[in-house]
Parts: structure tokens; C-alpha cells; sequence
């Protein structure tokens, strides 16, 4: 009898012992040891968030970071969708500028930053940076701001010169300080090289559009681009009539042949972010040495690119996310993240102070300190709007550019035809 309650007894305990093995292990296949908080943090492109990362928590023990990479058009699309959806967000995620206000109509699906302490910061950060993070009645903010893209003109040194043109960089910014001159240069340089001006019509199209305040919408959702004077069309004008003088390439962004033009010098100038920078030292070995940079004509002036890092209101540790996102986007590691491969430009104008940026020296750009262009360029960008149907409208326009340059389209009637299915757009 007293061996039957004994070994009742130790059966007992064994499933007791079991289920308290079983329970650990959910508790660690869901998230973490007892008393460690997982945050997941979804990005997309070329930054140096997984190196940052790691440095965090090793600063807190309790705290570990899952940095899950994927391409940019994936990304926000399996955001919205969890989002939509109510339930798969990450506690942490990257929002790219252009597809910002596509996700403020979803704004009960964040936390806003507001109310977890960001307005301590927002002094750290370009005030038409924060601006945009914030939604129309400024008590809103959805995301902390990490990098931006100010623009610069990247040009061939070696192209210059074949066509008797200044290779300084003050000299050129001298020489080319309006849309007038800029042609006239190009002009010069098709006719003593061969070459064009730009890569695409895209780039001449962005000389206008990234600069411009308000583009295809105003914060009411009206199309404004039938509009007297408006951004669109004359950035469009533009790119048409640099395609007429034959000062434009059929070079498209990111193919093989692009990256073979800018590696081999078959177009002048780049009107480039600061990003492309770290593009540059990658993938365009034989240009090292052959560009410089100097500041864009002021009617060119812009801003492509940048993003936000936010929190959706799906996560359960809402403070330990805004902490690490606060760290991650502070001056100094906006100044790690600017100094790594990804070349991330600062949105805090605290790291233009800095001697590590004042005193950086590209030598694929000839020694040239290029730094401090971009900064002034930055400091010159005003608040831009753009709407939450702002990239399929701008697909549009690049889709009637194209019809112009590869199937010989009018550019009338390929502009109208564009003007219609953004319209299609607009009302669905």
C-alpha cells in the first residue's frame, strides 16, 4: 500500500514537473525568458539598425531586438496589411516618406508619440522633418525622425573638363545657378562629349517635384495639377523639353544599365540624395575620384527620401519600444548610422555641429568634404505635403514620360491620358 502511494506520488510529480517544462517552453517560443521583453522591428532597405541593435541591448539585458529586413515596396505592403487586419504588426516599424500619409488615414493603429514624451525631443530634429510626421492638426505624431535626403549635384569631373567647362565645385555652382543654365551646360557638354546631361527623364522631372511644397494634392485630398503653375506640370515641361534637346539618357534608376552608366561616366550629372552616396562607394568602383558634388540652383532644391521609425498600437510594450526608438534616433546615433556602409543623412541638425561630420573627407569624391553641402541643403527644404495617393500618382507622370521617350507618345496627349487615371485615382 504505502509503495502504491509512493509511486502515485511520484507520478504526480513528474506531470507537475512536465507541465512547468511545457509552460517554459511557450513562454520562451512566444517571446523571451521570464522578464525579457521582445520588440520586433520591421525595416526595409540599407541601414545599420541590426548593428545599433545589438549595441542596445547590451545597454539593457531585458530588452532584445528581432530586426526583420525586407524590400521597400514589401514592407509597407505587409505593414498595412497586418495593420488592416488588426493583428501580425511588429512592436517597432519604418515608414519611408513618400508612403507616410497613406498610413495616417490609419491613425487609431498607432501610438502617437505625443503621449509616450517624444515632445522632449522634437527640438533634436529639422522642423519640416518633424512636421511631417505629425498628422493635419499637429497633435498626432506618428513616427520619430530618422534620415532625409537632401539634394546635391553629383557631376563628372572628367566630362567638365572634356567640355571646357569648371570642375570646382564653387566654380560650378557659380556657373550654374538656374534651369537656363543648367541647360546651357548641358547643351555644351552633348555637343564637346557626346553625352547627356542626365541619366532619365525621371531625374529632370525630380528637379522640380522634389522641391516643390505642394505637388498633386492639398491637405483637403484636391487634385491640384490642372492648376495654373503647378509643380507637376512644370516638372514635366522640364523633363520633356531636356528629352527634345537630347540632354537626357534612357538610363532607368537601379538596372544593371544605370549602374553601368554611373560606374562608366555615359551621362554628366546626377541630381542625387545624399544617400547615393553610399550607393556610389558599392557599386561604381571606376568612378572613385571622378565626382564631386556641388550645391543645386535653389529652384532645384529638395528633399528625396527619408523615413520615420513608429510604433503600432498592437504592441504590448509601448514604453520599451519608444525608448529604443528614441535611442536609436538620437544625435549620436544618427551620427553611427551616418558614418556606417548605409550613409544615412541625419535629420538632426545637433550632428551638423559635430567635428566627426564637419571633418569627414569622401575620398571617392576626390577628398571632397561633401558633408556640409548636404547640410546646408537640408536646412533650406521647407514642409512638404504630399497625400495618401501620392506614389500611384506619381507612377502616373513617369508612366507618360516613358510612353514619350520609348513609344514616340505626344507629350499633350500623354500628359492628359495621365491627368484622367489619376482622377480614376482620386474617386475610387
Amino acid at each position: 500500500m504505502k509503495k502504491s502511494k509512493l509511486v502515485l506520488m511520484i507520478s504526480i510529480l513528474s506531470v507537475m514537473i512536465l507541465s512547468l517544462v511545457a509552460c517554459g517552453g511557450d513562454k520562451e517560443s512566444s517571446g523571451g525568458k521570464d522578464g525579457e521583453v521582445t520588440l520586433n522591428f520591421w525595416v526595409f532597405g540599407a541601414t545599420n539598425y541590426e548593428e545599433l541593435a545589438k549595441e542596445y541591448e547590451k545597454e539593457n539585458p531585458g530588452v532584445k531586438i528581432k530586426v526583420k529586413t525586407s524590400e521597400t515596396d514589401d514592407h509597407h505592403n505587409s505593414l498595412f496589411t497586418s495593420l488592416s487586419a488588426g493583428s501580425g504588426a511588429p512592436d517597432i516599424a519604418m515608414l519611408e516618406i513618400d508612403q507616410l500619409d497613406r498610413f495616417k488615414e490609419a491613425q487609431d493603429r498607432f501610438v502617437n508619440l505625443y503621449d509616450v514624451g517624444a515632445k522632449e525631443v522634437q527640438d533634436q530634429y529639422l522642423d519640416w522633418k518633424w512636421q511631417i510626421g505629425e498628422n493635419s492638426d499637429g497633435d498626432f505624431l506618428f513616427g520619430l525622425p530618422t534620415d532625409i535626403g537632401p539634394k546635391a549635384m553629383f557631376y563628372r569631373t572628367d566630362l567638365f573638363e572634356e567640355a571646357g567647362l569648371p570642375t570646382e565645385p564653387d566654380e560650378v555652382e557659380a556657373l550654374i545657378q538656374s534651369k537656363e543654365d543648367f541647360i546651357k551646360a548641358g547643351q555644351q557638354i552633348k555637343e564637346k562629349t557626346g553625352k547627356p546631361l542626365l541619366d532619365s527623364m525621371e531625374m529632370a522631372y525630380r528637379a522640380i517635384i522634389d522641391g516643390a511644397e505642394e505637388s498633386f494634392f492639398d491637405e483637403e485630398g484636391n487634385l491640384l495639377i490642372e492648376n495654373e503653375g503647378n509643380a507637376v506640370r512644370q516638372a514635366y515641361d522640364l523633363a520633356i523639353e531636356l528629352n527634345e534637346l537630347g540632354l537626357v539618357g534612357e538610363y532607368e534608376m537601379w538596372t544593371p544599365e544605370w549602374g553601368n552608366a554611373v560606374n562608366n561616366g555615359d551621362f554628366a550629372i546626377e541630381l542625387g540624395a545624399a544617400w547615393l552616396k553610399g550607393w556610389m562607394l558599392d557599386n561604381a568602383p571606376d568612378a572613385s575620384g571622378k565626382f564631386r558634388i556641388a550645391t543645386l540652383p535653389t529652384e532645384f532644391a529638395g528633399n528625396w527620401g527619408g523615413s520615420y521609425i513608429a510604433v503600432p498600437a498592437e504592441t504590448e510594450h509601448e514604453e520599451e519600444a519608444y525608448e529604443f526608438v528614441k535611442w536609436l534616433v538620437s544625435p549620436d546615433n544618427q551620427l553611427a548610422s551616418f558614418k556606417s556602409d548605409a550613409g544615412l543623412f541625419p535629420s538632426s541638425p545637433d550632428v551638423y555641429e559635430m567635428d566627426e561630420f564637419k571633418n569627414t573627407e569622401d575620398e571617392f569624391f576626390g577628398g571632397q568634404s561633401t558633408a556640409q553641402y548636404f547640410a546646408n541643403a537640408a536646412q533650406d527644404i521647407s514642409f512638404i505635403y504630399k497625400g495618401t495617393k501620392y506614389k500611384p500618382a506619381h507612377d502616373e507622370i513617369l508612366n507618360a514620360m516613358n510612353n514619350v521617350q520609348q513609344q514616340g507618345g505626344d507629350p499633350e496627349e500623354e500628359w492628359a491620358a495621365a491627368v484622367e487615371r489619376i482622377k480614376d485615382l482620386v474617386s475610387r
